[in-house]
């Protein structure tokens, strides 16, 4: 029979152990949080890139900007950034290595969008980067979990 264990963040570690429940490993911990905030993070961007593309009134129009795109172009950005920060995210619940080098990787390319597009839509870029930040905290801090092959 596989096994059947839980243990939670008392277990040792900033990320906590991992949950194993018939033979799979689930995410627990900074882990999970970081899961979490990139899919919320990329569904957001999804939405923002819809807005983007149907160039929506909600955008502020900014002259003379040094990183100036077509809203257009923006909004293809940030759709395709967010369904990839989506898919990495739905990887980070089942406590992938690949899927938590992609989220520190797909994290720190939608913080630079985000910062690019600051003037496009202040308040919420700024929101957006300190989430990034915090996806990007929590796959570094978090320790590796047993059987995952990292030393």
């Amino acid at each position: 029979m596989a096994p059947h264990t839980t243990t939670g963040h008392a277990a040792g570690g900033a990320g906590g152990a991992p949950r194993v429940h018939g033979g799979g490993v689930l995410a627990t911990g900074l882990v999970l949080f970081a899961a979490a905030m990139l899919i919320v993070g990329g569904i957001m961007d999804v939405f923002r890139g819809i807005m983007g593309i149907a160039e929506d009134d909600v955008f502020v129009a900014t002259q003379n900007y040094v990183f100036q795109f077509n809203l257009s172009a923006w909004g293809w950005i940030h759709l395709v950034l967010g369904a990839i920060a989506i898919a990495v995210g739905l990887g980070l619940f089942q406590a992938a290595l690949w899927a938590r080098i992609a989220g520190v990787v797909i994290a720190a390319l939608m913080m630079i969008a985000a910062f690019a597009s600051i003037p496009y839509y202040p308040v919420w870029s700024i929101v957006l980067i300190a989430i990034y930040g915090f996806v990007i905290w929590a796959l570094c801090v978090a320790e590796p979990e047993p059987g995952s092959g990292r030393a």
